[in-house]
């Protein structure tokens, strides 16, 4: 069985983060780990609390990971303190992972910045440089590529803009009132910009979809697929999950990740 490693926060509430991540890779097919940069508390309708672990307890997580079942692929979610950020690239050079996948979690739904501006450049210096893959929404584009983000026109832009700048494959995901359902993907060594349409799934429960994308994808290179199968098998997941209607919780609810669990184990 191929493995992954989700380097995250933990969300109490299970629909997204690191809890998102475990439940995405298992049913995308393989076994999932965990080093957790934060405890959150929080639920459906926000977050009300952050507890940060220490650099020396996320790097021991890592080590104790690495050293005896090595992850076929990273997902790296939630990081909000740069000696955080550090640390998880350290580790990763020294042990030479592969398959990164890096959902730049800069931006909270309510625009707010989740990152403090050295946070971010040490993000773009240090971490991005290492990933295979970067999965921006589009405020974290508008971030990374200093440019505003308006129509499908200006995502292309900015997608090889930050590809370019920053050496990595990008996947734009669509949305924030730009279109609904189509993600650009930007494959820096082929230089190849495909767009990735979607299905407009009517549901308002959306939390944690950005980490299930992420670690779905993550997934799938784990288990060898291309760059760009990967996604489309991704997205493909999450689509059938947000269709499932799972409804929990007072406010934007988590999806149903085990959708396609076999009857035999559901009741």
């Amino acid at each position: 069985m191929k493995t992954a490693l989700t380097i995250a926060g933990s969300d109490s509430s299970g629909g997204a983060g690191i809890q998102a991540d475990l439940k995405a890779m298992t049913l995308n097919g393989v076994f999932a780990m965990s080093a957790i940069t934060a405890l959150t508390a929080q639920n459906t309708t926000g977050v009300t609390d952050i507890m940060d672990v220490s650099p020396k307890f996320l790097n021991a997580q890592i080590d104790a990971i690495f050293t005896d079942i090595r992850p076929d692929a990273v997902k790296i979610g939630m990081v909000s303190d740069k000696e955080l950020i550090v640390a998880i690239a350290d580790k990763l050079v020294e042990y030479d992972a592969k398959n990164i996948v890096l959902d730049p979690v800069m931006v909270a739904t309510s625009g707010a910045k989740l990152l403090k501006d050295d946070a971010i450049d040490t993000l773009k210096e240090k971490l991005i440089p290492l990933a295979n893959l970067i999965t921006p929404n589009i405020p974290e584009a508008e971030i990374l590529a200093n440019t505003e983000i308006k129509d499908d026109k200006d995502m292309e832009i900015a997608a090889e803009k930050i590809a370019n700048e920053l050496g990595v494959n990008v996947l734009l995901k669509g949305g924030h009132s730009i279109n609904d359902a189509n993600d650009l993907l930007y494959e820096t060594n082929l230089n190849k910009m495909t767009w990735i349409n979607g299905e407009r799934i009517n549901n308002e429960n959306t939390h944690g979809t950005g980490c299930t994308l992420s670690s779905a994808i993550a997934a799938n290179l784990a288990k060898g697929k291309s760059m760009q199968e990967s996604v489309r098998s991704a997205k493909k997941y999450l689509e059938d999950a947000l269709k499932d209607g799972l409804d929990l919780g007072k406010g934007s609810g988590p999806m149903n990740h085990a959708f396609d669990l076999k009857e035999e184990y559901k009741n």
